[in-house]
């Protein structure tokens, strides 16, 4: 290496960032002895944002664009006196470069089931996970608050603490909304924009954002997605006498399609065939009448008794509730119920007056007009 080519790289520099690693925040630029020369040339691409320290204190803050680092071009460096101390700077700087683009995909979930009331089945636990992404919305605050002096600071040191907060945010939010299990499904949006409004407030303490925050499951405990399960096979099922029936017809054709039962399968389907026979010949046999006997039939199955809906009020911005049909009554009587009171229940579309309810406007009753006279 020439002379000449030793001097410009004392005196010149040319400092920038290129990164492809996807989850780097800040990136240090190193130098030797953190010398950063006179008229060095500082390239800050779109999506970084560069950090100047001067003796351990926050300096100044680049946005995109291309800098001559001088004394001309850079307030803060007019108090540095000059520049004749030959080769060896007169002070000690570093440059961080922070990215300002978004780290996207990053998981959150529950750890432990969270406890709720709900509507319908009482205390229950769900569980929750998801997805959201974060962003640096100030990069000095950023680096005074979480950095600091690391070198190479990456997503994964920080990502931790913001599930942390989610998670507590998803806890408050999802207990003082009301919505039913069985209907959260619909409301993961919503849910998902309230939280990140709220969590953005929390860490813009650390110079962070969340510009997006999406719910992916909320679950129930496993005894209670197998008993949700019984019971939406009942409903398919619907006529169990007839289901019976053929669940019968299907064990009998079984038995008779398999030539290895031996004697023991061949008297099973015998045994069905000749019960439904007399079944059938019971029915074709007309009695004394002329008719065919009826038989007795197998007592029919009750269903099950109808779910009584539970109802939310809301008044003044808050909402109230459950309460059974019986306690609006007693609400209406006391007055504390009103036509225009806002109501709603499972399955209904939004809120609705009590009195737009069929349901419920019975519970307002009208008092009759005078009689006319004479009567």
């Amino acid at each position: 290496m020439s002379i000449f080519d030793f001097l410009s790289g004392q005196f010149i520099d040319v400092i920038h960032w290129t990164d492809d690693t996807r989850d780097t925040m800040v990136w240090r630029f190193e130098r030797h002895g953190h010398e950063i020369k006179y008229g060095a040339k500082l390239t800050v691409r779109e999506g970084q944002t560069a950090v100047f320290i001067h003796e351990g204190q926050l300096a100044d803050v680049f946005t995109p664009g291309l800098y001559m680092l001088e004394t001309n071009n850079m307030p803060i460096m007019t108090s540095l006196q000059h520049w004749s101390h030959g080769f060896q700077s007169p002070f000690k700087s570093e440059i961080y470069f922070v990215s300002t683009n978004r780290f996207t995909d990053l998981k959150w979930g529950t750890k432990n089931p969270i406890m709720l009331r709900d509507p319908e089945f009482g205390p229950t636990r769900i569980r929750a996970y998801g997805t959201y992404t974060v962003k640096v919305k100030d990069a000095g605050r950023f680096m005074t608050e979480i950095v600091g002096t690391d070198g190479e600071f990456t997503t994964d040191e920080v990502t931790s603490q913001i599930r942390n907060i989610i998670v507590q945010e998803f806890s408050r939010v999802i207990g003082g909304s009301g919505i039913p299990v069985l209907d959260m499904a619909g409301n993961t949006h919503d849910l998902g924009q309230i939280m990140a409004e709220r969590i953005s407030a929390t860490i813009d303490q650390y110079g962070l954002e969340l510009p997006e925050l999406y719910i992916e499951n909320i679950s129930l405990p496993p005894a209670v997605e197998a008993a949700l399960d019984k019971r939406t096979s009942m409903g398919v099922v619907g006529d169990l006498n007839k289901y019976t029936q053929f669940s019968a017809a299907e064990a009998m054709t079984a038995a008779a399609s398999n030539p290895g039962g031996g004697e023991a399968a061949a008297g099973m389907g015998l045994g069905m065939g000749m019960a439904m026979a007399n079944q059938m010949a019971n029915a074709m046999n007309p009695g004394p009448w002329g008719a065919a006997q009826a038989q007795p039939q197998a007592a029919a199955v009750p269903p099950p008794p109808p779910v009584e809906h539970v109802w939310h009020t809301a008044e003044n911005g808050q909402t109230k509730g459950p309460f059974s049909k019986a306690d609006l009554g007693r609400m209406a009587s006391a007055g504390e119920l009103k036509r225009e009171t806002y109501v709603w229940t499972q399955g209904q579309d939004g809120w609705k007056k009590a009195e737009d309810v069929a349901e419920l406007a019975q519970l307002f009753t009208v008092m009759p007009p005078p009689p006319p006279p004479g009567v």
